[in-house]
């Protein structure tokens, strides 16, 4: 019963990964591309980069200010000696004015700030870039390591046919008294332990579905899908000269660098321009329109109301200014000093990293021509495996070899493709990050 129950819950299995929706690379990068946070959190910061990068923000255009002022009061006055000894007054009043502000000179700040905007945007997009590539390369590689456990999963599928219908040869063969229950006892073994082999990797299989499912941005972890690409062997043939060449004119890391340095250079240039006079002309106008009344008390002791008067004033005006610092104390050329410092720490970033990525180059290139060496050495070991497989079937039902020799043809076969898979694997996560270092991923 034990023997039936496994049975039937491999069919089901067997048959729950046939009933999937296919699902080839690219549409799970085009997935994981549309569903990425990351991807989606360096497109809004490049739109504030964007943004910004205008000729107001960088301080081109004068600034326009109109207020609205309202005066009111109350006065009150006692003098023995004038006219009207006591005096109370209200008074009110509108005053509406513009003024403006415009830099004429400063040495060349607004140019310099703006192009600071214009490099800020293009380090932004590589941000961007950055982003996307390492979105692909992570979908790229769960998708092959998924593709790896569902490749595996049908070697096994393969081996555990051979062991059903190793079982119901011995069947037979005791049937018809030409086989004893040993043989079947160790057919069923085998059996068993295929069975267990194939729900273990059945279960890698889901794991490796769900970290899929992950890198293409889907809450739904669990979704299954039957992939419909191949572990196949690249064709390319590179040259590591011609890689290095392309590592260096568009790695996406190497070429944030080289912006990163222009900004420098640009804040070098904005510390310099505070050794310049600033000039500015300013312009404003106002109006004035007021009204006063109020009552006094004469000498005499008559009181007398004073009647409303109104008063308007129209001011205008034009001023420039000149304003040059004589002395700071020494904080002007500390901030020269300290911008030049980074620049030249730029610099050093960029060798460093140029450095960095001729020995990733250099390393990828030869691991990938030594796999796929590997790759090869292990076709041969299959391509073997399986003739011996084929002819030890044959020995086995025929009587020429025993069971115990027939499993060790099974296993070196499971064995040999496995070794294959994962060779095949390794050549293709060595090529994606042989492609992303060359800046091949995003184009």
């Amino acid at each position: 019963m034990h023997f039936l129950r496994v049975f039937f819950v491999l069919i089901i299995f067997c048959g729950s990964l046939t009933a999937q929706q296919d699902l080839s690379l690219e549409e799970a990068i085009r997935t994981g591309l549309e569903n990425s946070y990351t991807i989606k959190i360096e497109e809004n910061d490049l739109a504030v980069a964007q943004n910004r990068n205008n000729w107001a923000i960088a301080g081109k255009y004068p600034a326009i200010n109109v207020n609205l002022g309202s005066d009111n009061g109350y006065r009150y006055q006692n003098n023995p000696i004038s006219f009207f000894t006591e005096i109370s007054s209200y008074n009110t009043g509108l005053t509406p004015s513009v003024s403006t502000n415009l830099v004429l000179f400063d040495g060349y700040r607004v140019r310099l700030t703006k192009n600071q905007l214009e490099t800020n945007e293009r380090l932004e997009s590589g941000n961007v870039a950055i982003a996307v590539e390492n979105t692909i390369q992570e979908i790229i590689v769960a998708y092959y390591q998924a593709l790896l456990q569902q490749e595996q999963l049908s070697v096994l599928q393969e081996v555990l046919e051979l062991s059903r219908d190793r079982i119901r040869y011995q069947e037979v063969r005791q049937e018809f008294g030409q086989g004893g229950s040993f043989d079947l006892l160790q057919s069923k073994d085998a059996y068993l332990s295929d069975s267990t082999n194939y729900l273990v990797q059945k279960t890698n299989l889901d794991n490796a579905l769900r970290n899929l499912n992950l890198a293409m941005g889907l809450d739904e972890l669990s979704r299954r899908y039957r992939l419909s690409d191949e572990l196949q062997v690249p064709a390319e043939d590179y040259d590591v000269n011609a890689i290095r060449e392309r590592v260096f004119a568009n790695n996406r890391n190497l070429q944030n660098a080289f912006v990163n340095r222009e900004l420098a250079g640009i804040n070098t240039k904005l510390q310099e321009v505070s050794n310049y006079p600033r000039v500015t002309v300013g312009g404003n106008g106002s109006y004035n329109w007021g009204l006063s009344s109020g009552e006094g008390t004469a000498a005499s002791g008559e009181s007398r109301s004073i009647n409303a008067v109104v008063a308007r004033t129209l001011n205008l005006g034009v001023n420039i200014t000149a304003t040059y610092t004589l002395a700071d104390w020494g904080v002007r050329k500390t901030n020269i000093q300290n911008a030049q410092l980074q620049e030249v720490s730029s610099q050093y970033n960029i060798d460093n990293l140029k450095r960095n990525l001729n020995l990733q180059a250099t390393n990828l290139f030869a691991t990938y021509q030594n796999q796929r060496d590997l790759v090869a050495l292990t076709e041969e070991l299959v391509q073997n495996a399986r003739q011996n497989l084929t002819i030890a079937e044959e020995r086995f039902k025929g009587g020429l070899i025993n069971s115990f020799d027939y499993r060790a043809v099974q296993l070196a076969f499971i064995n040999a493709e496995q070794s294959r898979l994962n060779a095949v694997f390794n050549l293709k996560t060595t090529e994606t990050d042989l492609i992303r270092l060359m800046g091949g991923l995003v184009r």
